[in-house]
């Protein structure tokens, strides 16, 4: 049914006595949303302080993490693909629409005193998106975009929520070992286009507004090392064969951090935490010509050029195509083995036409 316009609104309202203006207005408050409400009590005072902001809906954190955890379970079962009764047809199509609602309630459950059901929401949920990026859980051809999930945006607010509420201690320990899980070079959507997309930015940029202080530095990459351990640990109990296929996710990884261990090098270098460093370029967990790159700049930065230049020969080998390897092979005069040497040619000379 449209809507009336305001003269027939208002012709209406002039057929009512006082006492059915009263009860019509009673109830719109009393069942109508929480923002209705916050604007009829604004209307009854005119004269008070506008709300700066909407009131939210309540929401039960443990209820909230429950639902999440089923949902998750459902998703990994393959249930919203077909053929689960758990998950009707109509579910099936609309489940873009359940995961935005699940992500709204662990955002509200996040801005209760207790946080920690809010927390451990949050997680699954990011844990289940980085998971859908190699994963058919849903019908949908890139299903990041499809539900209009900004992870970097989601992450922000759970690690500023626990910094804040939990204490820095808490903080390093957990976000630590969610920046080695869900960070990723290229965003978090299939194709790297799109409205989603365009709002990303990476783990490494959120925590770099987070860490405020050279001490928090320190003691984050201590705990950012000892999530790489347990990674390693993990590989190192792994079957021949599977850590044969795990060497690829060692890359992966690699390269995903790579904006990560930038920042390290030009917080930690000079200082006395600055052994972190050579850690990280031999760690087990990383590898790669991501991690070749890595130990060049370093070999760089300490006036270690020879190294530094065999280095980032040996990435180049491997990963010929790379900007940012052949500009610092460039920088610091290393000879470019033909591939690279044919690649920057051709981007010299499409610059020079444009």
């Amino acid at each position: 049914m449209d809507r009336m316009n305001r003269e027939q609104f208002f012709a209406r309202l002039g057929a009512l006595d006082e006492e059915h203006l009263k009860r019509a207005l009673w109830n719109l408050y009393w069942r109508g949303t929480a923002a209705v409400r916050q604007r009829v009590e604004t209307e009854l005072d005119p004269g008070g302080p506008r709300p700066r902001r909407k009131e939210t809906e309540a929401v039960d954190p443990d209820a909230a993490l429950d639902e999440v955890r089923h949902f998750a379970a459902l998703a990994r079962s393959g249930a919203y693909l077909a053929g689960d009764r758990r998950v009707s047809p109509r579910e099936r199509t609309r489940w873009r629409f359940t995961f935005q609602r699940l992500i709204k309630e662990t955002e509200l459950a996040l801005g209760d005193d207790d946080i920690d059901a809010g927390a451990e929401a949050m997680a699954l949920l990011l844990d289940l998106v980085q998971e859908m990026r190699g994963y058919d859980y849903f019908r949908s051809e890139d299903p990041i975009e499809a539900a209009r999930i900004v992870v970097s945006d989601e992450a922000s607010l759970l690690w500023s929520r626990v910094l804040n509420r939990l204490g820095f201690a808490e903080f390093a320990r957990s976000a630590a070992r969610q920046l080695v899980r869900w960070e990723s070079e290229y965003g978090w959507t299939r194709t790297g286009f799109g409205r989603v997309s365009e709002l990303e930015t990476s783990l490494a940029t959120v925590l770099e507004g987070l860490l405020t202080v050279p001490d928090h530095w320190d003691t984050f990459t201590d705990r950012y090392l000892e999530a790489l351990d347990e990674v390693a640990v993990s590989r190192a109990s792994e079957s021949r064969s599977a850590r044969h296929q795990s060497d690829g996710g060692r890359d992966r990884r690699t390269s995903n951090l790579a904006q990560w261990h930038k920042l390290l090098l030009d917080r930690l270098l000079g200082r006395d935490t600055e052994d972190r460093l050579d850690r990280i370029g031999a760690h087990p967990a990383l590898s790669g010509p991501n991690l070749l790159y890595f130990q060049a700049q370093l070999a760089r930065r300490r006036g270690d050029q020879e190294s530094a230049r065999r280095l980032i020969t040996s990435a180049l080998n491997r990963l010929p195509g790379h900007r940012d390897f052949i500009a610092l092979a460039q920088e610091i005069g290393a000879p470019l083995p033909e591939r690279p040497r044919e690649i920057a040619r051709s981007r010299d000379e499409r610059a020079k036409d444009s």
